[in-house]
């Protein structure tokens, strides 16, 4: 039917027409209505994403405390030109540029440059995807926390582990989706769910040594020392089906839903659970090349080993938690301290899951909440920066071995590619096959999502 045709049909036409349109519609909404309830019943089943994945899982490596840009991996040869000079503007009244005390050397064969206080990635540098343009809201550590993980500051919202499980599900039933090691006391809204189910937030593990036998019982009480497994199912049983008569008298309580599906989750973790948390078994040159035993990187290297197995295993999204990087002062002690304890297992990590065939699918993520000010707290020392710090990728789905955006000759402010926090979101869970504007969900009569109504894929970082 062409235009001329549609605009002079008749109403019993039109109607026929429209009714089409209507019938689609209801359609539409019988799938979706199908799809959460299958969700609703399986909530921690795999699911497809919105567009064809390039990473299958992520190991979120969360610097707390703001790693120096400009020490790391932001190379400013003016600012070593302008050492000690006084700088104009909106900073501290006298603030003088302070040159970094390490050197800065192109590493690999795509010339990156990275600093000497990380000389084991220097040697992974064309598998490093840095993003030099972030930017971040406020230079306040715990709200600049929760902006990246959960997209907001202001509000309680879900974090970005809660939303990858949420829109993906897991690919092991045995398992959590989402685990978090080590992470800080009171940080519980960083990996929460907040109005999604209480199924997708993260399980915490400790991650540093509680007692002379290390890490290799990180999860109290996985095993029941009193009864066996079919007593256990017996008594679990009886648990789910009052659990289950109380789900009946108030539907839609999603905390009764978690209860359920946690006892459920609890009981199968025991048969596999702690053996992948136990690195012993590792074979000792493994063990030696993350830096397991070394004075500096042994807690460091054994999470980055948990997290390999916890991905390996199937687990969907997998943060590790360093504090310690809030140098306003002592920096030449204590930033090189701090990036001893990562360097070599995180180099260690990337070349594991490489040589296992994982890389190419995991996407790795390495930030903090903001950067430092090139300019001088004290005279050993630096302060906040929100305006412009890096952050870097690796694996699923990345260009290895490129730099994207960059901050002033200072490193004082992201001047190109600028990259917000929603931004760097959105580009995530793309290359986790999520588009980020669909990945919604209806609270409180409206539908909330990750990135707000804010951000952008960045597909200048895609390979």
């Amino acid at each position: 039917m062409n235009q001329h045709d549609y605009l002079g049909c008749s109403r019993r036409d039109a109607l026929r027409l429209g009714t089409l349109g209507f019938g689609f519609l209801a359609l539409q909404g019988m799938l979706s209505g199908t799809a959460r309830a299958q969700q609703a019943a399986e909530p921690m089943a795999a699911r497809a994403g919105h567009h064809a994945a390039r990473a299958q899982r992520v190991i979120f490596l969360n610097m707390s405390g703001a790693p120096s840009h400009v020490d790391t991996f932001d190379y400013k040869p003016d600012l070593a030109k302008n050492n000690g000079k006084s700088i104009s503007g909106q900073f501290r009244q006298g603030a003088k540029l302070l040159a970094s005390p390490w050197e800065f050397q192109p590493s690999g064969k795509s010339g990156l440059w990275i600093s000497s206080l990380f000389p084991n990635l220097q040697k992974q540098a064309d598998k490093l995807c840095l993003v030099r343009g972030m930017q971040t809201d406020v230079p306040a550590h715990a709200q600049a926390q929760l902006k990246m993980h959960t997209g907001s500051f202001q509000f309680v919202r879900p974090s970005l582990g809660a939303w990858t499980i949420y829109g993906l599900g897991t690919t092991n039933r045995n398992l959590p989706g989402f685990v978090t090691i080590n992470p800080p006391g009171g940080t519980a809204q960083q990996y929460g769910s907040a109005f999604l189910p209480a199924t997708y937030q993260g399980m915490p593990v400790a991650g540093r040594n509680r007692d002379t036998r290390g890490l290799n019982e990180p999860v109290a009480n996985v095993s029941n020392a009193r009864l066996d497994r079919e007593a256990q199912r017996e008594q679990l049983d009886l648990l789910q089906k009052l659990n289950k008569e109380r789900l009946r008298a108030e539907r839609g309580n999603d905390e009764i839903e978690a209860v359920i599906e946690s006892y459920e989750l609890a009981f199968r973790m025991q048969s596999e659970l702690p053996s992948l948390l136990d690195i012993s078994k590792e074979p000792k040159a493994v063990q030696a090349a993350y830096g397991v035993g070394g004075e500096d990187t042994d807690a460091f290297a054994k999470q980055c080993l948990m997290a390999r197995h916890l991905s390996e295993a199937g687990v969907r999204f997998v943060e590790i938690n360093q504090g310690g990087w809030d140098h306003h002062r002592n920096l030449r002690n204590d930033l090189a301290e701090s990036c001893r304890k990562i360097d070599q297992p995180i180099a260690a990590l990337l070349a594991d899951l490489e040589q296992r065939g994982l890389l190419a699918d995991t996407l790795v993520v390495w930030s903090g909440e903001f950067g430092r000010t090139p300019y001088a707290q004290g005279t050993d020392g630096r302060d906040h920066n929100h305006k412009g710090f890096t952050s870097w990728l690796a694996g699923g789905g990345v260009k290895g071995g490129f730099s994207y955006g960059a901050t002033d000759e200072h490193g004082i402010e992201a001047v190109e590619g600028r990259v917000q926090v929603h931004d760097f979101h959105a580009t995530l869970l793309h290359l986790l096959g999520l588009d980020h504007e669909r990945l919604t969900v209806n609270h409180a009569g409206r539908d909330f999502r990750l990135t707000d109504v804010h951000g952008r894929v960045v597909t200048e970082l895609l390979a």
